[in-house]
C-alpha cells in the first residue's frame, strides 16, 4: 500500500503541471484565434470573460488525456531512472502491479470525465454559442474586419474600410450582392450602419452617399446600370450568421449542445420514423401483390377477347399498373429519404460514442505512458512532452479520421470513435507485456 501512494503521489506533481501547460496552449490558441474579433468591438472584459471560461470545458476534455499520458511518462521514467524499479522488480514486484494504482486512478478520471462530457461539456458549449449570439445581435460589426472581406452573410461580400467600438456605424462600405443569378449587384457607400430587424431573421444596412453597380448577366453591355443615392437600404438573410431560433424563442441545440440521452431519444425517433417509412413502402408493396394474386387471369384474357376495354377485369388491372409505376416513382425519393436518415442517426451516434471515448483515453494512456516512461528512464518534461504530443497526434488523427468515415457511412459510428483507444490500447498491452 505504501508503494502504490508512493506511485500515485509521484503521478500528482506531474499531472497537475502537465494539465495546466495544456490549457494554457489551449486557450492561448482560443484567444489567437477569436478574441481578436472582440477586443476593441465595445464589448465589457466581464462578457469577454465569461465567453473564455465556458470555451474552458472543451479544452478540459481534451487536456485530461494527455495530461495522463505525461505525467506516466515522467512519473514512471523518474522512478525507473533512479533504478526504484529495478529493485521493486528484485523484489518480485512486476511492472503490471506497479501499473494498477495507476490504471485505477485512470479509471476514476475516466469515469468522472465522462459524467463531465456528458452533464456539463454539453450545457458549456450551449451557453458559450447563445452568450456569443447575444453579443453577435448586440455588435453586428463583429463579423466585419477593417480591411478584410466577410463572407458570413450568405449571398454577399463585405467589405468596410473602419468600424467602431461604440456603435454599428461604418466607412467606406462595399458590398458585392452575388444572391440574385441574374444580376450581380456592387454597392459603394462612403458611410452606414449595420444592424438587425425587429424578427432577427434578416440584417439591415442603411448606407449613405453611394452608387449602386448592377451588372446583368445575360447582357452585361446593353443593361448595365449605374445610379448614385443619398440614402440607400439593403436587406440581407441572417440565417447563416451564427445563430437560430425555434419557435418557443430559444436557441436550438446542436449534437454538441445535448446529453447522451437526449441525443438517444432523438436516434429512437429517427429509427422509428424509419422503419415506419419502410413498412409503409413494404405494406404498399404487397397490396399490390395481393391485388394481383386475386385475379384470374385466365378469365381476365378471355373477357378482354369478348369485350375490349370496357371489361371491369381490365380496369383492375389499369389501375394495378398506375400503382406499381407510382411505387417505382416514389422508390427513389424513398431511398434517398433513408439515406438522409441514416445519416443524421450515424451523426448523433458519433456524438454519443464520443463522449466516452475521449475520457476512456486515459486509460489507454495510462497502458501506454508507463512502460513507455520506465524505457526511456528519463522523467524530463520536454521527452514526455515530445512522446505524449506523438501518441496524442496519432490518437487526435485516428479519431477525426474515424468521425469523418462515420459521418459519411464508411464505417459504423462505434468503430469510427473507438479504433483509435482499440489501436493503441493494443499496442499499450504490447509494451507492457514487453517491458515485464
Amino acid at each position: 500500500m505504501l508503494l502504490y501512494r508512493y506511485i500515485i503521489k509521484a503521478h500528482i506533481g506531474p499531472f497537475v503541471f502537465a494539465l495546466s501547460v495544456v490549457i494554457f496552449l489551449f486557450l492561448f490558441q482560443f484567444i489567437y484565434k477569436s478574441l481578436d474579433q472582440l477586443l476593441g468591438k465595445g464589448i465589457s472584459t466581464w462578457v469577454i470573460t465569461q465567453l473564455i471560461t465556458l470555451n474552458l470545458a472543451w479544452m478540459l476534455t481534451l487536456a485530461v488525456p494527455m495530461a495522463v499520458l505525461v505525467a506516466t511518462i515522467m512519473a514512471f521514467g523518474s522512478i525507473a531512472s533512479n533504478n526504484e524499479i529495478t529493485a521493486m522488480k528484485a523484489g518480485g514486484i512486476s511492472l503490471k502491479k506497479l501499473m494498477i494504482p495507476v490504471l485505477l486512478i485512470s479509471g476514476i478520471l475516466c469515469y468522472m470525465m465522462i459524467r463531465f462530457n456528458n452533464d456539463v461539456l454539453p450545457e458549456a458549449n450551449h451557453q458559450a454559442r447563445v452568450l456569443f449570439s447575444d453579443i453577435t445581435r448586440s455588435k453586428p460589426t463583429l463579423i466585419l474586419e477593417a480591411g478584410k472581406f466577410s463572407e458570413d452573410i450568405s449571398g454577399a461580400r463585405i467589405l468596410v474600410n473602419k468600424t467602431f467600438p461604440e456603435n454599428n456605424n461604418l466607412e467606406g462600405v462595399y458590398i458585392y450582392d452575388y444572391s440574385n443569378p441574374l444580376f450581380k449587384n456592387l454597392f459603394i457607400a462612403e458611410k452606414g450602419s449595420i444592424g438587425f430587424s425587429s424578427d432577427l431573421k434578416n440584417i439591415v444596412m442603411d448606407l449613405n452617399e453611394g452608387e449602386i453597380h448592377q451588372y446583368n448577366i445575360q447582357d452585361p453591355v446593353n443593361k448595365y446600370r449605374r445610379i448614385k443615392f443619398e440614402k440607400h437600404r439593403i436587406i440581407l438573410p441572417a440565417e447563416d450568421f451564427g445563430f437560430r431560433q425555434n419557435t418557443d424563442g430559444n436557441m436550438m441545440r446542436g449534437d454538441r449542445e445535448m446529453t447522451s440521452d437526449q441525443m438517444r431519444i432523438i436516434t429512437d425517433s429517427l429509427e422509428l420514423n424509419l422503419n415506419s417509412t419502410d413498412g409503409n413502402y413494404i405494406s404498399n408493396l404487397k397490396n399490390i401483390v395481393n391485388e394481383l394474386a386475386g385475379l384470374n387471369f385466365k378469365d381476365t384474357i378471355y373477357k378482354l377477347d369478348q369485350s375490349g376495354k370496357n371489361n371491369p377485369t381490365f380496369d383492375s388491372l389499369f389501375n394495378i399498373y398506375k400503382k406499381i409505376m407510382t411505387l417505382n416513382q416514389s422508390k427513389q425519393s424513398h431511398i434517398i429519404f433513408k439515406q438522409q436518415i441514416k445519416k443524421q442517426i450515424d451523426a448523433y451516434s458519433v456524438e454519443i460514442y464520443k463522449k466516452f471515448s475521449i475520457p476512456f483515453a486515459c486509460i489507454i494512456f495510462a497502458l501506454i505512458g508507463a512502460p513507455l516512461g520506465y524505457k526511456v528512464k528519463k522523467g524530463g518534461f520536454g521527452v514526455a512532452a515530445g512522446l505524449s504530443l506523438l501518441f496524442f497526434l496519432i490518437y487526435w488523427a485516428s479519431l477525426i479520421g474515424g468521425e469523418k468515415l462515420a459521418d459519411r457511412g464508411l464505417v459504423s459510428p462505434f468503430i469510427g470513435m473507438w479504433i483509435a483507444n482499440i489501436l493503441l490500447g493494443v499496442f499499450g498491452l504490447y509494451l507492457m507485456f514487453k517491458s515485464s
